[in-house]
């Protein structure tokens, strides 16, 4: 399992925060962080995750084959 660490962060103008990743294999990923609750990740692996501010959230895995809604 290789590292992730933050190459990059920071808050723009509305509050929001972000940051960016990289691993140990030069893989990248971010995510973003807003005032109203809501969040989203791209990992290093390709997978993704979505919380909306209401609470919805949606994770797809590195293939993409597969998404889960809650």
């Amino acid at each position: 399992m290789s590292d992730t660490k933050v190459t990059a962060s920071g808050t723009n103008n509305r509050g929001n925060h972000w940051c960016n990743r990289s691993d140990d294999n030069g893989n990248r990923g971010y995510h973003y962080s807003n005032q109203d609750g809501g969040y989203y990740y791209k990992n290093t692996d390709g997978s993704t995750y979505y919380k909306s501010p209401t609470g919805f959230s949606k994770y797809t895995p590195p293939n993409g084959a597969v998404k889960k809604t809650y």
